[in-house]
Protein backbone atom coordinates (compact mmCIF):
# COMPACT_ATOMS: atom_id res chain seq x y z
CA UNK A 1 0.00 0.00 0.00
CA UNK A 2 1.33 3.25 -0.92
CA UNK A 3 -1.52 5.97 -0.82
CA UNK A 4 -4.34 6.10 1.93
CA UNK A 5 -6.80 8.57 3.22
CA UNK A 6 -7.49 9.47 6.64
CA UNK A 7 -10.00 11.66 8.09
CA UNK A 8 -10.35 13.24 11.41
CA UNK A 9 -13.09 14.86 13.66
CA UNK A 10 -12.95 18.94 14.05
CA UNK A 11 -13.49 19.99 17.76
CA UNK A 12 -15.69 21.97 19.99
CA UNK A 13 -14.78 23.21 23.49
CA UNK A 14 -17.41 22.43 26.01
CA UNK A 15 -16.46 23.94 29.17
CA UNK A 16 -13.11 25.09 30.71
CA UNK A 17 -11.38 27.36 28.22
CA UNK A 18 -8.53 29.28 29.35
CA UNK A 19 -8.16 27.02 32.67
CA UNK A 20 -7.19 24.14 30.89
CA UNK A 21 -3.86 26.06 30.12
CA UNK A 22 -3.02 26.23 33.76
CA UNK A 23 -3.88 22.56 34.47
CA UNK A 24 -7.21 22.56 35.40
CA UNK A 25 -9.82 19.72 33.40
CA UNK A 26 -12.04 20.20 30.30
CA UNK A 27 -14.65 19.21 28.36
CA UNK A 28 -14.21 18.95 24.21
CA UNK A 29 -16.66 17.23 21.98
CA UNK A 30 -16.09 15.77 18.27
CA UNK A 31 -17.46 17.32 15.68
CA UNK A 32 -18.99 15.83 12.16
CA UNK A 33 -17.15 18.39 10.05
CA UNK A 34 -14.08 16.42 9.42
CA UNK A 35 -10.88 17.36 8.10
CA UNK A 36 -9.89 14.84 5.26
CA UNK A 37 -5.73 13.62 3.88
CA UNK A 38 -5.24 12.05 1.34
CA UNK A 39 -1.29 10.84 1.44
CA UNK A 40 1.09 9.14 -0.85
CA UNK A 41 4.16 7.65 -0.97
CA UNK A 42 6.13 8.93 -4.33
CA UNK A 43 9.37 7.65 -6.21
CA UNK A 44 11.33 10.62 -5.45
CA UNK A 45 12.55 11.94 -2.05
CA UNK A 46 10.27 15.11 -2.16
CA UNK A 47 8.02 16.46 0.03
CA UNK A 48 4.60 18.15 -1.63
CA UNK A 49 1.68 19.49 -0.15
CA UNK A 50 -1.65 20.76 -1.79
CA UNK A 51 -3.87 22.53 1.05
CA UNK A 52 -6.27 24.70 -1.18
CA UNK A 53 -8.30 25.16 2.20
CA UNK A 54 -5.50 27.39 3.80
CA UNK A 55 -3.95 28.67 0.60
CA UNK A 56 -1.50 26.15 0.02
CA UNK A 57 -0.91 24.93 -3.42
CA UNK A 58 2.03 22.73 -5.33
CA UNK A 59 4.67 23.89 -2.09
CA UNK A 60 7.26 21.59 -2.26
CA UNK A 61 11.11 20.37 -0.87
CA UNK A 62 13.57 17.94 -0.64
CA UNK A 63 12.55 15.21 2.19
CA UNK A 64 16.20 16.60 3.24
CA UNK A 65 14.85 19.61 4.15
CA UNK A 66 11.72 19.16 6.01
CA UNK A 67 11.85 21.79 8.89
CA UNK A 68 13.77 23.60 7.59
CA UNK A 69 14.14 27.38 6.80
CA UNK A 70 10.70 29.69 6.46
CA UNK A 71 7.46 27.42 6.11
CA UNK A 72 4.62 28.74 4.91
CA UNK A 73 1.91 29.60 8.07
CA UNK A 74 -0.55 26.84 6.26
CA UNK A 75 2.35 24.15 5.86
CA UNK A 76 3.46 24.30 9.07
CA UNK A 77 1.55 21.41 10.30
CA UNK A 78 1.41 19.13 7.66
CA UNK A 79 5.50 19.44 6.81
CA UNK A 80 6.36 19.10 10.99
CA UNK A 81 4.21 15.99 11.03
CA UNK A 82 5.56 14.73 7.92
CA UNK A 83 9.02 15.41 9.57
CA UNK A 84 8.59 12.86 12.30
CA UNK A 85 8.83 9.87 9.79
CA UNK A 86 11.75 10.59 7.21
CA UNK A 87 13.85 7.75 8.86
CA UNK A 88 10.72 5.22 8.66
CA UNK A 89 9.85 6.38 4.54
CA UNK A 90 14.05 6.26 3.71
CA UNK A 91 13.97 7.25 0.04
CA UNK A 92 10.91 7.88 -0.53
CA UNK A 93 9.11 11.15 -1.00
CA UNK A 94 5.45 11.96 0.51
CA UNK A 95 2.77 13.62 -1.44
CA UNK A 96 0.05 14.85 1.09
CA UNK A 97 -3.44 16.94 -0.04
CA UNK A 98 -5.68 18.27 2.35
CA UNK A 99 -9.35 19.19 2.28
CA UNK A 100 -12.19 20.52 5.37
CA UNK A 101 -15.43 20.10 5.60
CA UNK A 102 -15.26 23.47 7.76
CA UNK A 103 -13.63 26.78 7.80
CA UNK A 104 -10.55 27.36 9.59
CA UNK A 105 -12.41 30.65 10.72
CA UNK A 106 -14.96 28.20 12.37
CA UNK A 107 -11.88 27.56 15.86
CA UNK A 108 -12.87 24.04 14.96
CA UNK A 109 -8.77 23.15 15.42
CA UNK A 110 -8.07 22.39 11.59
CA UNK A 111 -4.51 22.29 12.33
CA UNK A 112 -4.63 19.35 14.95
CA UNK A 113 -7.08 17.57 12.80
CA UNK A 114 -4.51 17.80 10.11
CA UNK A 115 -1.70 16.51 11.83
CA UNK A 116 -3.41 13.59 13.14
CA UNK A 117 -4.62 12.69 9.91
CA UNK A 118 -0.81 12.66 8.34
CA UNK A 119 0.41 10.73 11.64
CA UNK A 120 -2.28 8.23 11.49
CA UNK A 121 -1.87 7.70 7.73
CA UNK A 122 2.47 7.65 8.06
CA UNK A 123 1.58 4.93 10.91
CA UNK A 124 -0.28 3.05 8.47
CA UNK A 125 1.40 3.28 5.18
CA UNK A 126 4.95 2.40 6.97
CA UNK A 127 3.24 -0.17 8.58
CA UNK A 128 4.11 0.97 12.74
CA UNK A 129 0.30 0.94 13.48
CA UNK A 130 0.53 3.79 16.53
CA UNK A 131 -2.09 3.21 18.74
CA UNK A 132 -4.53 6.12 19.91
CA UNK A 133 -1.91 7.19 22.58
CA UNK A 134 0.84 6.98 20.19
CA UNK A 135 -0.82 8.80 17.51
CA UNK A 136 -1.93 11.60 19.98
CA UNK A 137 1.74 11.63 21.71
CA UNK A 138 3.07 12.06 18.26
CA UNK A 139 0.48 14.99 16.94
CA UNK A 140 0.99 16.63 20.41
CA UNK A 141 4.52 16.70 20.36
CA UNK A 142 4.44 17.98 16.55
CA UNK A 143 1.63 21.00 18.03
CA UNK A 144 4.16 22.09 20.35
CA UNK A 145 7.17 21.91 18.29
CA UNK A 146 5.56 24.50 16.85
CA UNK A 147 3.39 26.63 19.14
CA UNK A 148 5.81 25.87 21.82
CA UNK A 149 2.57 25.69 24.15
CA UNK A 150 -0.78 23.74 23.84
CA UNK A 151 -2.53 22.27 26.04
CA UNK A 152 -3.55 19.17 23.74
CA UNK A 153 -7.32 18.68 24.13
CA UNK A 154 -7.80 19.78 20.35
CA UNK A 155 -5.43 16.90 19.75
CA UNK A 156 -7.77 14.46 21.41
CA UNK A 157 -10.77 15.46 20.06
CA UNK A 158 -9.44 14.16 16.53
CA UNK A 159 -7.86 10.99 17.60
CA UNK A 160 -10.15 9.80 19.82
CA UNK A 161 -13.00 11.46 18.87
CA UNK A 162 -16.29 11.61 21.18
CA UNK A 163 -17.29 13.94 24.16
CA UNK A 164 -13.65 13.70 26.47
CA UNK A 165 -13.05 14.86 30.03
CA UNK A 166 -9.23 16.01 29.66
CA UNK A 167 -6.82 16.77 32.03
CA UNK A 168 -4.03 18.31 30.15
CA UNK A 169 -1.26 17.19 28.89
CA UNK A 170 -3.01 14.54 28.36
CA UNK A 171 -2.51 12.71 32.16
CA UNK A 172 -6.56 11.86 31.67
CA UNK A 173 -8.76 11.28 28.18
CA UNK A 174 -11.44 10.24 29.65
CA UNK A 175 -14.15 9.48 27.13
CA UNK A 176 -17.67 10.00 28.31
CA UNK A 177 -20.27 7.67 26.75
CA UNK A 178 -23.31 9.44 26.23
CA UNK A 179 -25.64 8.94 22.91
CA UNK A 180 -25.77 12.80 21.62
CA UNK A 181 -25.24 16.47 22.74
CA UNK A 182 -28.45 18.64 22.40
CA UNK A 183 -26.05 21.73 20.99
CA UNK A 184 -26.93 24.57 18.61
CA UNK A 185 -23.85 26.22 17.31
CA UNK A 186 -23.67 30.04 16.55
CA UNK A 187 -20.40 31.94 14.50
CA UNK A 188 -19.94 35.06 15.79
CA UNK A 189 -18.52 36.13 12.40
CA UNK A 190 -15.33 37.19 13.92
CA UNK A 191 -12.06 35.18 14.12
CA UNK A 192 -10.43 34.24 17.45
CA UNK A 193 -7.00 35.46 18.03
CA UNK A 194 -6.00 32.33 20.75
CA UNK A 195 -2.23 33.60 21.08
CA UNK A 196 -3.28 37.10 21.80
CA UNK A 197 -6.51 36.06 24.00
CA UNK A 198 -4.38 33.65 26.20
CA UNK A 199 -1.15 35.81 26.49
CA UNK A 200 -4.03 38.86 27.81
CA UNK A 201 -5.53 36.28 30.57
CA UNK A 202 -1.28 35.85 31.35
CA UNK A 203 -0.85 39.21 32.21
CA UNK A 204 -4.09 39.66 34.58
CA UNK A 205 -2.97 36.19 36.45
CA UNK A 206 0.74 37.83 36.48
CA UNK A 207 -1.12 41.34 37.61
CA UNK A 208 -3.77 39.54 40.52
CA UNK A 209 -2.52 36.41 40.80
CA UNK A 210 -5.10 34.98 43.76
CA UNK A 211 -8.13 36.24 42.40
CA UNK A 212 -7.06 34.63 38.39
CA UNK A 213 -6.08 31.21 40.48
CA UNK A 214 -9.64 31.62 42.32
CA UNK A 215 -11.04 31.60 39.05
CA UNK A 216 -9.61 28.61 36.94
CA UNK A 217 -10.10 26.49 40.42
CA UNK A 218 -13.65 27.28 40.22
CA UNK A 219 -14.04 26.86 36.70
CA UNK A 220 -12.12 23.10 37.52
CA UNK A 221 -14.62 22.39 40.11
CA UNK A 222 -17.72 23.26 37.59
CA UNK A 223 -15.97 21.18 34.61
CA UNK A 224 -15.67 18.31 37.41
CA UNK A 225 -19.77 18.41 37.94
CA UNK A 226 -20.37 19.10 34.33
CA UNK A 227 -19.08 15.91 33.96
CA UNK A 228 -21.36 14.12 36.21
CA UNK A 229 -24.18 16.13 34.23
CA UNK A 230 -23.12 14.68 30.74
CA UNK A 231 -22.98 11.14 31.99
CA UNK A 232 -26.52 11.47 33.54
CA UNK A 233 -27.94 13.39 30.35
CA UNK A 234 -29.14 15.87 32.80
CA UNK A 235 -28.97 18.46 29.74
CA UNK A 236 -30.74 21.43 32.45
CA UNK A 237 -27.80 21.09 35.17
CA UNK A 238 -25.34 21.03 32.14
CA UNK A 239 -26.37 24.64 31.19
CA UNK A 240 -26.78 26.02 34.35
CA UNK A 241 -22.96 25.01 34.73
CA UNK A 242 -22.38 26.82 31.35
CA UNK A 243 -23.52 29.66 32.30
CA UNK A 244 -21.87 30.01 34.97
CA UNK A 245 -18.33 29.15 33.41
CA UNK A 246 -19.30 32.20 30.80
CA UNK A 247 -19.39 34.13 34.14
CA UNK A 248 -16.39 33.21 35.08
CA UNK A 249 -15.31 33.49 31.11
CA UNK A 250 -16.53 37.28 31.16
CA UNK A 251 -14.36 37.92 34.49
CA UNK A 252 -11.18 36.94 32.65
CA UNK A 253 -12.23 39.50 29.89
CA UNK A 254 -12.23 37.09 26.92
CA UNK A 255 -16.50 37.65 26.40
CA UNK A 256 -16.76 40.37 23.84
CA UNK A 257 -19.89 41.96 23.16
CA UNK A 258 -21.27 39.92 20.18
CA UNK A 259 -20.71 36.77 21.46
CA UNK A 260 -22.54 38.15 24.65
CA UNK A 261 -25.56 39.37 22.47
CA UNK A 262 -25.79 35.61 20.91
CA UNK A 263 -25.26 34.49 24.00
CA UNK A 264 -27.92 36.28 25.88
CA UNK A 265 -30.30 36.05 23.42
CA UNK A 266 -30.25 31.90 23.49
CA UNK A 267 -30.88 31.99 26.81
CA UNK A 268 -33.67 34.49 26.59
CA UNK A 269 -35.47 31.83 23.86
CA UNK A 270 -35.53 29.04 26.35
CA UNK A 271 -32.06 27.44 26.28
CA UNK A 272 -31.24 25.63 28.60
CA UNK A 273 -27.91 27.09 29.06
CA UNK A 274 -25.29 28.82 26.51
CA UNK A 275 -21.37 30.21 26.47
CA UNK A 276 -19.01 31.10 24.42
CA UNK A 277 -16.86 28.57 23.04
CA UNK A 278 -13.36 28.34 22.82
CA UNK A 279 -10.35 31.61 23.32
CA UNK A 280 -13.22 34.31 23.17
CA UNK A 281 -14.00 37.32 21.61
CA UNK A 282 -14.60 35.53 18.36
CA UNK A 283 -15.37 32.02 16.81
CA UNK A 284 -17.92 30.41 18.12
CA UNK A 285 -20.95 30.00 20.79
CA UNK A 286 -22.69 27.43 21.81
CA UNK A 287 -26.31 26.30 23.51
CA UNK A 288 -27.45 23.58 25.28
CA UNK A 289 -31.15 23.76 24.63
CA UNK A 290 -34.53 21.54 24.88
CA UNK A 291 -36.22 20.17 21.50
CA UNK A 292 -39.04 22.56 21.67
CA UNK A 293 -36.84 25.44 21.98
CA UNK A 294 -34.41 24.58 19.09
CA UNK A 295 -36.50 26.71 16.40
CA UNK A 296 -36.49 29.52 18.90
CA UNK A 297 -32.99 29.61 19.82
CA UNK A 298 -31.72 29.09 16.44
CA UNK A 299 -33.83 32.21 15.17
CA UNK A 300 -32.53 34.10 18.43
CA UNK A 301 -28.71 33.69 17.39
CA UNK A 302 -29.78 34.43 14.33
CA UNK A 303 -30.98 38.07 15.23
CA UNK A 304 -28.08 38.76 17.35
CA UNK A 305 -25.76 38.94 14.02
CA UNK A 306 -25.03 35.40 14.22
CA UNK A 307 -24.89 32.30 11.98
CA UNK A 308 -25.78 29.28 13.14
CA UNK A 309 -24.10 26.04 11.78
CA UNK A 310 -25.76 22.57 11.37
CA UNK A 311 -23.48 20.66 13.77
CA UNK A 312 -23.21 17.40 14.98
CA UNK A 313 -21.22 16.86 18.03
CA UNK A 314 -20.01 13.62 19.94
CA UNK A 315 -18.70 11.80 16.46
CA UNK A 316 -16.29 9.49 15.67
CA UNK A 317 -12.59 10.25 16.00
CA UNK A 318 -9.32 9.67 13.20
CA UNK A 319 -10.42 7.23 11.27
CA UNK A 320 -9.36 5.57 7.28
CA UNK A 321 -11.67 6.41 4.97
CA UNK A 322 -12.43 3.39 2.32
Amino acid sequence: MNKITVSAPGKLMLLGEHAVVYGRPYIVTAVGQRMRAIVELTEKPVFQLNAPDVQVENYQKPMSDLGKDDIPKGAKFVEMAVSQFTSEVGKTGIKVTTASEFSSQFGFGSSSASTVCVIKALSELTNKKLSNKQIFDLSYKTVLDIQGKGSGFDVAAAVYGGTLYFVPPGKMIEPLKIASLPLIVGYSGIKADTVTLVNEVLEKAKKYPKVIDDVYTAIGNLVRQAKKAILKSDWLTLGELMNLNEGYLSILGVEGRKLADMIYSAREAGAYGAKLSGAGIGDCMIAVTPAGKSKAVTKAITQAGGQVIDVKANVEGVRIEK
